[in-house]
């Protein structure tokens, strides 16, 4: 029948979208139940629930206006259903609050830590009524058959911070902590201290607005307001400005790993039945911590420090005085070749064949008084009117020739280095300042551009890890972080303009003593050639420009900033020290830069690869010694040797004839004893950093540098008071102080407030208060005196051979 199959049709189409549908969740057996209860605070209630079953616990109590009080739940749940776990909902006046229990929070590697105890304070709504009443419920509810727990709820005591009180707490992963803090009357900046005498476990501080929810846990922490990790000390600078409420909470968090702080990742064995997605029960991961609020120097007090270093110590020294009409030897004006008294001979064709005098050699120290200036007003005025280029001068086969005649003799005179067309070496010198100066610019503009960013991203994300501050010392001033360590670099600025000026009044009176054809600076004492003067000034005001930028955010990633320029002042000094008995046959500025940038170049490779890399300290070891012989070999023959494809036909020709046939010593015994000295520290540094690899590689490489300056001024010295010549009042008391300065300096260098070769956690371990004015730190007193101390190694350079502006230049020794 057809009515009989049509009703077949439709319970089979019945049939069929009843198998189609979806399986159902499994519903609870029966009807759910709510059981509200009225509940009150410090009360324990142990309690069940189930699927079936929701609990509701009521909770009232008084809010006042002008009074803060915490509210905080704990929760333990007994029972261990991690895949049922139970549910904590808080409906508060203006917010709610939801967690499970068990909690769980990710760590590193996606890894989940379960924590069945959970505490958690609640964000206090505001009240603008002078009392009110407030209600606040706990729901728990559970899809799991049967489940027990226990709730408690407590009034948090001292929730509100106090100024300068210590205030002492635990906190775990799942039981964070936070505490509110008012401002009072008058004070517009604070620093929150937080110390524990256990490093680990790693910690997060956090400060925050006083808004609803408060992000109080491991994985929000961070969404919100200014943060730093933590394992024994830490200190953020909090301004009134920022805070519109006047207030704010200090929250403090406990990772549920120690990587981030520096610690081990713990390795925890998985059971074979158990599944690599399993939560890990970290037990009692607790730390005990202390916090406390303090203000910091406000603006008003500010403006001692900014007096303090308003008022230039250095106006009243008179420097400019070092300058005279009188002190001044010709630039390029010398004798002629007639000033060797001694005539040589050659024993044979070869550059490194040995010289012998065909007459008896002049004593090497003479009594100044016979060195003095007789009449040498009526000596002709020695300028060349040939071509200014350098290359035209010694290019040419005679002069080459006698180039070997001259710088070979066993004793040299300055008079033998200084023939050289003035106009020459001045181009040739003043290079050294305008080469530095292009440097400077390109240098600086996008440095100045990437640590603004820097500042401008810790400021926008609150991260406080990406600066490596002296959080305990880090006073604020507009976006800057910490402006007390930017301030205190305005002394190598200031005192390097300094030196700029007392540079320039020496060059005026020094041209002016040539105009009227003064015969000291014609003829005697040491060349003056100002534009290595002139590029060491500009390289100690570039070193205060970019400290000061290094400063704005110090990290890993920016290190270079402030050491790059102190390699250039290291290796400037050294130059100039050269160049005071040698200056034909200085270094280039184009070589000598190329030369800075290769080690600044090494620096930065070395810190970013050289960490416990073998294979790096391998190659720069073997590098640095080849450098130093190469060095050593330049500077024993005067640049008269080649290196070419005969270099070893040679050297074995010299050990042959000097060792072999006949034994005798070296012909140039003062540039061999310094030359041996230097070989001796350079090579122990090789062989110290070989094997001991230093974490902080640029400050070992400046190490190197500061050794040979060192190493080499002190042989200039001796060697100054060996050949006869005297130290005058000035330059000896520049000596001593400078000596002085730089070992208070380095005291403060040492300090080591903080380091980025650590994780942000670590560094801050290192870190202390103010010493000076409750404003600077032992870094910023580092800066002051190292500052001075380079101003006056500077004034060292300067007046050193002053004592020589009377002696005529074919009896200044070479050495």
């Amino acid at each position: 029948m057809p009515g009989a199959g049509a009703a077949a049709l439709a319970w089979a189409l019945l049939a069929w979208a009843l198998l189609a549908l979806p399986p159902a969740l499994p519903q609870p057996r029966g009807r759910r139940q709510v059981l509200e209860k009225e509940a009150r605070f410090n009360t324990t209630y142990a309690d069940w629930v189930d699927a079936n079953l929701l609990n509701i616990y009521a909770f009232n109590h008084s809010v006042r206006r002008n009074r803060t009080e915490g509210v905080r739940v704990s929760v333990n749940v007994l029972s261990d259903h991690k895949d049922l776990p139970v549910l904590f909902v808080v409906r508060q006046k203006e917010a709610v609050v939801s967690f499970q229990v068990p909690l769980i929070l990710r760590g590193l590697y996606q890894r989940k830590y379960a924590y069945q105890e959970v505490s958690r304070t609640l964000c206090q709504p505001q009240t603008k009524a002078e009392v009110e009443t407030q209600h606040f419920y706990v729901d728990v509810s559970t899809l799991s058959l049967n489940t027990s727990y226990q709730l408690r709820v407590t009034h948090v005591e001292n929730f509100v911070l106090r100024t300068n009180e210590r205030f002492s707490f635990n906190a775990t992963a799942a039981q964070p902590q936070y505490f509110k803090y008012e401002f009072p009357q008058g004070v517009d900046s604070v620093i929150v201290k937080v110390t524990s005498a256990m490093a680990f476990p790693c910690s997060v501080i956090s400060i925050q607005d006083i808004l609803c929810p408060v992000y109080d846990l491991d994985n929000n922490v961070a969404f919100i307001g200014m943060y730093q990790t933590m394992t024994k000390k830490a200190a953020i600078t909090v301004q009134k400005k920022d805070f519109p409420s006047n207030s704010f909470y200090v929250v403090v968090v406990v990772k549920t790993e120690d990587e981030v702080c520096g610690g081990a990742l713990p390795y925890y064995p998985l059971s074979k039945n158990a599944s690599p997605e399993e939560p890990v029960d970290q037990h009692n991961r607790q730390k005990m911590l202390e916090v406390m609020v303090s203000p910091t120097i406000t603006w008003h007090a500010r403006s001692i420090p900014d007096s303090f270093l308003g008022h230039a110590p250095y106006d009243s020294y008179g420097y400019g005085s070092f300058g005279n009409g009188s002190s001044g030897s010709a630039e390029g004006a010398t004798d002629s070749m007639g000033s060797a008294e001694v005539p040589y001979g050659y024993a044979g064709q070869e550059q490194f064949k040995r010289r012998t005098p065909s007459a008896p050699m002049r004593p090497l120290s003479i009594a100044m008084g016979e060195r003095l200036l007789g009449n040498v007003a009526g000596r002709p005025r020695l300028d060349s009117l040939s071509s200014v280029e350098e290359d035209d001068y010694d290019t040419l086969a005679d002069i080459d020739y006698d180039k070997n005649v001259i710088r070979t003799k066993q004793y040299l005179c300055v008079a033998d280095l200084a023939r050289k067309d003035k106009r020459v070496l001045r181009k040739k010198y003043q290079i050294y300042f305008w080469n530095i100066a292009t440097i400077a610019v390109f240098y600086a503009l996008p440095v100045i551009q990437l640590v603004i960013t820097y500042q401008t991203v810790v400021n926008v994300t609150g991260n406080q890890d990406i600066c490596y501050y002296n959080f305990l010392c880090a006073h604020p001033l507009g976006n800057l972080s910490a402006f007390n360590n930017i301030l205190s670099n305005l002394g190598y600025v200031l005192l390097g303009l300094l030196f700029l000026l007392i540079i320039l009044q020496r060059e005026i009176n020094y041209n002016r003593a040539l105009l009227r054809n003064d015969a000291h600076a014609l003829e005697c004492g040491i060349p003056k050639h100002f534009g290595l003067f002139y590029a060491m000034g500009t390289a100690l005001m570039m070193e205060g420009l970019l400290s000061a930028c290094y400063h704005v955010c110090p990290n890993y990633t920016n290190f270079q900033f402030d050491t790059s320029f102190m390699y250039m002042i290291a290796g400037l000094c050294m130059l100039k020290l050269y160049q005071k008995r040698h200056p034909d046959i200085n270094a280039s500025a184009y070589s000598a830069y190329a030369c800075l940038a290769l080690v600044i170049f090494f620096s930065v490779v070395g810190v970013v690869f050289g960490k416990g890399n073998t294979a790096f300290w391998i190659v720069f070891s073997v590098i640095h010694i080849v450098a130093t012989l190469l060095l050593s070999t330049q500077l024993y023959y005067m640049g008269r040797w080649k290196l070419d494809s005969g270099i070893l036909r040679r050297i074995l020709h010299v050990l042959y004839t000097d060792c072999i046939r006949q034994c005798s010593g070296p012909m140039y015994v003062d540039r061999m004893v310094l030359l041996v000295m230097g070989n001796i520290i350079n090579w122990s540094l090789a062989a110290y950093g070989l094997i001991v690899r230093p974490n902080d590689f640029a400050s070992y490489l400046l190490a190197i540098g500061i050794c040979n300056l060192l190493l080499y001024f002190a042989f200039y010295i001796i060697m100054k008071l060996r050949s006869g010549e005297r130290i005058k009042l000035i330059p000896l008391l520049c000596i001593i102080g400078t000596s002085v300065v730089w070992g208070f300096a380095l005291f403060f260098f040492f300090q080591g407030l903080s380091t980025w070769q650590k994780t942000p956690a670590e560094s801050r371990e290192h870190n202390r208060d103010c010493i000076l004015l409750d404003f600077f730190d032992d870094h910023d007193i580092w800066h002051f005196l190292s500052s001075i101390a380079m101003f006056g190694s500077f004034l060292v350079l300067l007046t050193l051979d002053d004592d020589l502006d009377c002696v005529q230049r074919d009896k200044i020794y070479v050495f």
